[in-house]
C-alpha cells in the first residue's frame, strides 16, 4: 500500500479535505476519496478525520491508497493498427471511439484488451488495468500512443514525458475562424467546480498547461489547426481552444450542441516523436487523418 503526504498551504486552508485530495491526481473521484476516509485510509496529523473536515493551514495529510482490486482483464484479438515495434516499445495508431485501459465496469474492447492479446511483455507500472499505458488519448480522439513493453522502457517514456521533450502534435477542426497564423495558449487546467467530469481554466488547484497552435487552413465558420502539447493535461486541447473561443467542432463536452455531421470531437493526435529508452536515438510517426476527417474537410472546401 502506497502512502503520499502533503502539508496544506494557504491556498488549501479551509478547503475540505475530499476536495483537496481528489485534486493531487486527476483519476481519483471524489466519492472514491471520500470512500478512502470512510476506510480510515486517509489522517490529518495522525488522526483520523469526516470528508466534510476543513482543512487547517500547516495540517499534515497522509494518504494510505490501497491496492487496486484484480479484476479479470481478458486478452482479446484486435486488428490493431501497429505503426512501430520491439521488445522494448510499440506506437499504435488508436482508432476514434476505442478506450485506451479498462475501468470497473467496462473491462472489455479497450486498447488495452487489444495489447494484451498482441503481446506478452508489457510494462506492469500503472497496475493490472494499464499494463504497457504511458500517457492516453480520449476515446473520441484517434491517434498514435506511445507503449512500453517493459518498466525501464516505461520510466524512460514518462521521464521525456515529465521533460517536454516527447513531440505530440495533433490536427483539428475548430469553430470560426482564427485571425492569427500561431500562438500559444498558457493557462492551467484544473478540474471544473461546478461539473467534475469536466476540466476547465483556472488558477485554483490547476496544473501548468501550454499548447501552441498553428493555422493550416481557414474556411468561413471553421479552422483547421495544429496544435503541439508542451504539458499533457486531461483534455487540455479541447479545453484551451474553448478557453479562447474556438471549441473543438464535435465536441459533445466543450463545444456547441450544433456542429458538423461528425460523432465526437475533431481531434488527431498525428505525430508523436520520442528518443528510444534503449539506444536513444530519436524515433518520429506519422498517422494520416481519419477517412471521416478528411472527408468534413473536403467538404469544407468544396463549399
Amino acid at each position: 500500500m502506497d502512502k503520499i503526504q502533503l502539508t496544506i498551504t494557504i491556498e488549501q486552508d479551509n478547503e475540505r479535505i475530499d476536495k483537496v485530495i481528489s485534486i493531487l491526481n486527476e483519476e481519483w473521484s471524489r466519492s472514491q476519496v471520500q470512500g478512502w476516509i470512510k476506510e480510515n485510509l486517509v489522517t490529518v496529523n495522525g488522526n483520523t478525520v469526516k470528508g466534510n473536515y476543513k482543512c487547517k493551514l500547516n495540517d499534515m495529510i497522509t494518504i494510505s491508497i490501497p491496492e487496486p482490486e484484480p479484476l479479470d482483464v481478458l486478452p482479446e484479438q484486435m486488428d490493431l493498427d501497429i505503426y512501430y515495434e520491439d521488445s522494448d516499445v510499440l506506437v499504435v495508431n488508436k482508432p476514434k471511439g476505442m478506450v485506451v485501459h479498462p475501468a470497473p465496469g467496462h473491462l472489455t474492447g479497450t486498447l488495452v484488451n487489444g495489447l494484451m492479446a498482441h503481446c506478452k511483455d508489457l510494462s506492469g507500472i500503472n497496475g493490472v488495468l494499464r499494463p504497457g499505458i504511458v500517457h492516453r488519448i480520449d476515446k473520441d480522439t484517434s491517434g498514435l500512443l506511445m507503449v512500453a513493453k517493459n518498466d525501464v522502457a516505461h520510466e524512460s517514456l514518462v521521464d521525456q514525458l515529465v521533460k517536454k521533450t516527447v513531440v505530440r502534435r495533433y490536427k483539428a477542426l475548430v469553430h470560426g475562424n482564427i485571425p492569427h497564423d500561431k500562438g500559444t495558449i498558457d493557462a492551467p487546467i484544473g478540474r471544473d467546480k461546478q461539473d467534475r467530469q469536466s476540466m476547465t481554466v483556472t488558477d485554483e488547484n490547476s496544473k501548468e498547461a501550454v499548447t501552441h497552435f498553428t493555422v493550416l487552413e481557414r474556411f468561413d465558420n471553421y479552422t483547421f489547426i495544429e496544435c503541439r502539447l508542451e504539458t499533457g493535461r486531461t483534455h487540455q486541447i479541447r479545453v484551451h481552444m474553448k478557453y479562447i473561443g474556438f471549441p473543438l467542432v464535435g465536441d459533445p463536452k466543450y463545444g456547441p450542441k450544433k456542429s458538423l455531421d461528425l460523432n465526437g470531437q475533431a481531434l488527431h493526435a498525428g505525430i508523436i516523436g520520442f528518443n528510444h529508452p534503449r539506444t536513444n536515438e530519436y524515433l518520429q510517426f506519422e498517422a494520416p487523418l481519419p477517412s471521416e476527417f478528411e472527408q468534413i474537410l473536403n467538404k469544407l472546401r468544396k463549399t
